[in-house]
């Protein structure tokens, strides 16, 4: 996928939140859109007939060989060269992609309005995506090769695993994704020293004799598990950090169950003020750095905004967080839904009393299926080369599932953007007003994210009052996060509160600088964590001590 095409995949949260309570085929089939494009087909038909008649003299052509394979050359399906050289694959090729073109022509020739059109685009492209010729098994040249060699029985155990993949959610692919935690990942030292039935707190232990005075408490999303910041031994933000003489806390989230349908957004802000209280408790100290990435950064600044103390929080990182409302975007994921549908989706959560996490990885999956759905498929079901599992796909793929409560309020502030409206908004029983948030903030976004743009990340900076310094990566955050990254965009004299409100101003003042943005953070945070004192003797104190090794029990 070029960088334009990732920038316009981007979810906004509302969007993301109602495909995974309404399920993916719902978006396949877009009902009230698809009528109505009929209809407007019965009434021009000579505009159908016209897009028919293009499209079989089209397929003619390619019949008889005189259009090139042409179009996209960066979907793995089709990179075995037997895609290009093999008439009868490079037929098929050519005319999936032609019928495809085709449809999205129809789309704009018919389509009601805008909203219709995009939401029709989407689903051309996804029902396009889905019958490619390369996701049929039976056309892959590696499929049949094995097929041949093994005899036919490399066919039988494909089938078997297609079988038991789409038997349960999240209907993907296995591929060996699962990890052990504490031993394959989630693996710096650590313990446990606060436990409710909500959140484990967890202390890592320090690597260096002496600390950073002012801790780092990490805050997760409240859909994904804590270890993106602790992916395996070498790859590892937390063991940087430590390494760097700071000292890390992170939020290990319970997975809610049906009895904890209650838990709304003020319940996780709530434990994340008691962390707060526990960082400050054992490191004897009157203020705390928030590492927040994706709602988890939502946590962090909604509790920085309702604290009666606002430098209680030495510093805000916040990667991909959105705070201000995106209801623009248009692209092959980010058709709109309307308010109706979040409401529907919102009901129907609430009378089931979850969303299972396992929705959320499939949708989140199938956003980016290059890298999170082909690797697995390519093993499971071509007899591909085993390989060690990829952590950050299994982190993905172990998604938590989300109380209704939460669920409400979460798709709520989406639709509504009341978080950038001053006061709008109310967590912890009192308004919220973001602009006062006077902390200095370090914001990460990933060019390629799939759930919120960078662009929409990069607003941040002009929702929260205090100064920002904004960097960009390549790739999307949560890699970014998990593996760190070779490159990062940042612009010159970037902490300042006077960064434009158009992002393209911003990239084009900014410039790349090599080197992995953990190190840039490293240094940002080393400016704002206060004197250098002694490493403490043992993890927890005061009243708050080891329970359990890390990584806990809730992972």
């Amino acid at each position: 996928m070029t960088r334009p095409e990732a920038e316009d995949a981007a979810l906004p949260l509302d969007v993301l939140l109602t495909e995974a309570a309404r399920g993916p085929l719902a978006r396949l089939v877009p009902l009230a859109p698809a009528a109505r494009l009929a209809a407007a087909a019965l009434r021009s038909p000579a505009a159908t007939a016209e897009r028919a008649a293009d499209l079989l003299a089209e397929l003619g052509r390619i019949g008889l060989g005189a259009r090139p394979a042409g179009g996209r050359t960066d979907d793995p399906r089709h990179a075995d060269p037997a895609w290009t050289d093999d008439p009868l694959r490079s037929r098929l090729l050519q005319a999936h992609r032609a019928t495809r073109r085709s449809a999205l022509e129809l789309v704009e020739d018919l389509a009601a309005d805008e909203a219709d059109a995009d939401r029709l685009r989407v689903a051309v492209a996804r029902l396009a995506d889905l019958l490619a010729p390369g996701a049929n098994p039976v056309l892959q040249p590696r499929w049949l090769r094995e097929a041949l060699r093994s005899r036919g029985a490399s066919a039988v155990r494909a089938a078997r695993a297609v079988a038991a993949d789409l038997a349960a959610p999240p209907r993907l692919p296995d591929g060996g994704a699962r990890l052990e935690p504490g031993a394959e990942t989630a693996t710096a030292p650590g313990a446990v020293v606060l436990r409710t039935p909500m959140v484990e707190l967890i202390h890592y232990l320090p690597a260096t004799e002496q600390v950073a005075e002012v801790p780092v408490l990490v805050v997760p999303g409240v859909v994904n598990r804590f270890h993106l910041v602790d992916l395996a031994p070498d790859r590892s933000l937390v063991r940087r950090l430590v390494a760097a003489g700071q000292q890390v806390f992170a939020l290990s989230w319970r997975d809610p169950g049906p009895g904890d349908a209650g838990w709304g957004l003020d319940a996780y802000a709530g434990a994340v003020v008691e962390a707060l209280g526990a960082c400050e408790r054992i490191c004897r100290v009157d203020r705390t750095t928030l590492l927040g990435f994706s709602t988890g950064g939502l946590l962090a600044a909604a509790v920085t905004a309702r604290l009666e103390r606002q430098e209680r929080v030495a510093a805000l990182v916040l990667a991909g967080t959105t705070l201000d409302r995106e209801r623009s975007r248009t692209g092959p994921s980010a058709a709109p839904v309307d308010d109706a549908e979040v409401r529907a989706a919102v009901a129907a959560v609430g009378r089931a009393g979850l969303l299972d996490g396992r929705r959320l990885a499939e949708i989140h999956a199938l956003l980016c299926p290059e890298a999170l759905v082909w690797p697995a498929w390519e093993r499971r079901y071509l007899g591909g080369t085993e390989g060690p599992p990829d952590a950050l796909r299994a982190w993905n793929l172990d998604a938590l599932h989300v109380p209704a409560a939460l669920f409400r309020d979460l798709a709520g502030l989406a639709l509504s953007g009341a978080l950038s409206r001053p006061g709008a908004a109310r967590v912890l029983g009192g308004p919220v007003d973001l602009s006062a948030v006077d902390r200095d903030v370090y914001l990460l976004a990933g060019v390629a994210d799939r759930v919120g743009s960078w662009q929409a990340v990069y607003r941040t900076s002009q929702v929260l009052g205090g100064k920002s310094r904004v960097v960009t990566v390549p790739g999307s955050t949560a890699a970014a996060v998990g593996y760190g990254t070779n490159a990062h965009r940042v612009a010159a004299g970037a902490v300042s509160a006077g960064n434009p409100a158009d992002a393209e101003r911003w990239r084009g003042a900014s410039h790349v600088e090599q080197g992995s943005w953990w190190e840039d953070l490293v240094t940002w945070l080393g400016e704002r964590s206060g004197a250098v004192v002694d490493a403490p003797p043992e993890l927890g104190g005061r009243g708050l001590h080891p329970i359990h090794p890390a990584p806990g029990t809730y992972l």
